[in-house]
């Protein structure tokens, strides 16, 4: 019969845990991902509760109520009311730069989650050239939702 040595107990990792690290280390990293969930899930909870689309409960954008141009979150809020809804149609119509933002963060999120689970940190890097490009489209975008040809990107 082995006998074990008290400084080294043998232990059985938890399901679901990174190999070699205790059942609450898990917790702990998966601690941040949760409240930024329960952060953007209760963002996403109010606007689905009170209509963007109603006067009087969301501030104007500022660069909309100077200048009568819209800028690129423009149509967000309604976006996002229709998504919690489940009218995607009708989110892709007001802000369909939005949706896609959803998306990738939520893409992202996910990714977080699972590389907290295996103990691995999340790492974004962008190349400088991703965030040129993503800076010019939102320029091209907000250009061309502002010209007569482009109403269809219009709110």
């Amino acid at each position: 019969m082995r006998r074990m040595n008290a400084e080294s107990p043998r232990t059985t990792p938890a399901a679901g845990s990174a190999p070699g690290s205790p059942p609450g280390s898990v917790l702990r990293r998966l601690a941040v991902p949760g409240g930024i969930l329960a952060a953007v899930a209760g963002a996403f909870a109010y606007v689905g509760s009170v209509d963007p689309n109603e006067p009087g409960h969301y501030p104007a954008c500022p660069l909309f109520r100077l200048t009568g141009l819209y800028c690129p979150g423009c149509g967000g809020l309604r976006s996002a009311y229709a998504v919690v809804h489940g009218d995607l149609g009708t989110a892709l119509g007001a802000n369909a730069v939005a949706v896609f933002g959803y998306l990738l963060l939520a893409s992202v999120w996910t990714v977080w989650v699972v590389r907290s689970v295996q103990g691995r940190p999340l790492r974004i890097d962008p190349a400088p050239s991703l965030l040129w490009t993503l800076g010019a489209f939102a320029l091209v975008f907000t250009i061309v939702r502002n010209l007569p040809f482009g109403g269809w990107l219009h709110p």
